[in-house]
């Protein structure tokens, strides 16, 4: 099932979500505050009749879970959609947040990534319209945003090619 409503004549160009890959930090990070908090329970517990092991890795495995989920749920309920005719963000699943412009407005389309990025093969793509002030307007974290431009590209051309020619020009 696609995550958009297709207009009339639409085709999809491109559809993912962020790299599994540009959640690396995301997961480092909740890793590390998880060791932390299991540290400090061993702490608070060792005050007492010495390290409860067992509730210190109840708490971790708890945490490093929890941190998975909520890793899986992020990456899998933001939606990157570039068609024909338009570029769309879906974000959320209870809630959503939707960004969309038509492929005609988008002037410049610009990719950034680190070494780290690079190493890992992802990036962001962030996209200039016309008569916007909408700065965020970006592709976080995806897998080879050489294919996210070309994919762009190809829309523009697809869009440019079924405009009617006009008269008097």
């Amino acid at each position: 099932m696609r995550a958009i409503d297709l207009h009339a004549e639409e085709e999809v160009i491109f559809e993912g979500h962020p790299s599994w890959r540009a959640m690396l930090a995301f997961y480092i990070q909740g890793l590390l505050a998880v060791l932390v908090v299991g540290a400090i329970v061993a702490g608070v517990t060792a005050l007492g009749n010495g390290v409860k092991w067992g509730l210190v890795a109840a708490v971790v495995v708890v945490g490093a879970a929890l941190l998975i989920v909520g890793g899986l749920i992020a990456r899998i309920a933001t939606v990157y959609t570039i068609t024909n005719q338009r570029l769309r963000i879906k974000r959320g699943i209870l809630s959503k947040k939707v960004q969309q412009t038509r492929i005609d407005r988008v002037q410049n389309v610009n990719t950034n990534q680190s070494v780290l990025e690079r190493v890992l093969r992802v990036g962001t793509v962030d996209f200039d319209t016309a008569g916007t002030d909408d700065s965020d307007f970006t592709f976080a974290g995806v897998s080879s945003p050489a294919r996210v431009v070309e994919a762009v590209d190809r829309a523009q051309h697809a869009a440019a090619a079924a405009e009617p020619d006009e008269p008097g020009l």
